[in-house]
């Protein structure tokens, strides 16, 4: 079965991820990319690793016509550009199934969009239909979904850490801290002085301090309060997270307690692991894979969870094709791999 596809925002980090990905996907035939500020260009010129399968594919514009009656377009954009395109693409360009890796869809309160993102949200219907797409949740709800709005790459890898122990009520949904840190490559492709070698190399720090707009992503998908700060670490590419709450009150907690609820809810999913100790970012690098470690601090009373994820594939990309394979029905682990790449 061939699914004839489409990737809006080829250009970019997520969207050249996309790329590599579907070149061996076994059932997404890529037929069109989009690159609107380098249309006419060749995507090797952009991403060199892609020339052994995409040797001739030039970009084209964003332009919806460019994508009529596909059966399936991943959109691959910075937030806010799906909200009208999206249903367009759907309404009055034939395309069968949507996929967005923005943020346009997720949140399903309307209202948050302009405290959150900075524009009002005018696609009430289309916000109303879009299914969430984090399989590992919710995967019973995507077959068939037109539009999938799929989870960020910090919510990823917080909510698989947390939304299992919140909804064994095993901690208090008040309160809960996440730190997450991450690499230079969950900031896109575009210039700023931040990202200079000078000012990343050897340099840590955080941004979006008690404002960060994954915020109400995260409590939505978890069910609990949480104050969230994101870090910039001087690496290409890769997640790490750290989330403490406080048990439920009267809730005898152990690390084993904790560890065993998390590999009973996982124990079907191929692309979550529960490991022994920490995680490391290298861990997962260039997978579509989830590691989780979870203990107690007597002491302090703190449950901890730790994460690390590949912020491209299963933060972004990965996320997509497994959504998407659902989508179709497919096996969700077809065309990614659980492998990654060391050192």
């Amino acid at each position: 079965m061939s699914i004839r596809t489409g990737v809006l925002g080829a250009s970019g980090y997520g969207g050249s991820e996309l790329l590599r990905l579907l070149a061996t996907h076994p059932s997404f035939d890529l037929v069109a990319a989009s690159g609107s500020t380098k249309a006419g260009e060749r995507v090797t010129s952009l991403n060199p690793a892609l020339l052994p399968y995409y040797r001739e594919l030039k970009l084209c514009d964003s332009n919806p016509s460019n994508f009529k009656g596909l059966d399936l377009v991943f959109l691959a954009l910075p937030h806010g550009l799906s909200l009208e395109l999206a249903p367009v693409l759907l309404e009055s360009f034939g395309v069968s199934h949507v996929v967005d890796l923005s943020a346009d869809f997720r949140l399903k309160d309307k209202d948050l969009y302009k405290k959150w993102y900075g524009f009002d949200h005018n696609q009430e219907k289309w916000l109303k239909t879009a299914l969430y797409g984090l399989p590992e949740i919710n995967r019973e709800d995507l077959k068939g979904a037109q539009l999938v709005a799929v989870a960020g790459c910090y919510v990823t890898a917080a909510a698989l850490c947390l939304a299992p122990l919140v909804q064994a009520n095993l901690i208090d949904k008040v309160g809960v801290i996440v730190n997450g840190a991450s690499g230079v490559s969950g900031a896109g492709r575009k210039v700023d002085s931040r990202y200079l070698f000078a000012s990343l190399d050897e340099n840590y720090f955080s941004y979006g301090v008690s404002n960060h707009r994954h915020t109400p992503e995260m409590e939505q998908v978890t069910g609990a309060q949480i104050l969230f700060t994101p870090h910039l670490l001087p690496i290409n590419r890769g997640i790490l997270t750290t989330c403490y709450a406080r048990p439920s009150k009267d809730m005898t907690i152990t690390p084993d307690i904790l560890s065993n609820t998390l590999r009973d809810y996982y124990k079907d999913d191929e692309f979550v692991d529960i490991v022994e100790s920490p995680p490391e970012v290298k861990s997962t690098l260039g997978s579509n894979y989830c590691q989780i470690f979870a203990t107690y601090d007597e002491r302090t009373n703190y449950v901890m969870a730790f994460s690390v994820l590949d912020n491209l594939i299963k933060g972004a990309a990965g996320q997509a094709i497994q959504c998407a394979n659902l989508v179709f029905g497919f096996k969700e682990t077809l065309g990614l791999s659980a492998l990654g790449i060391y050192p």
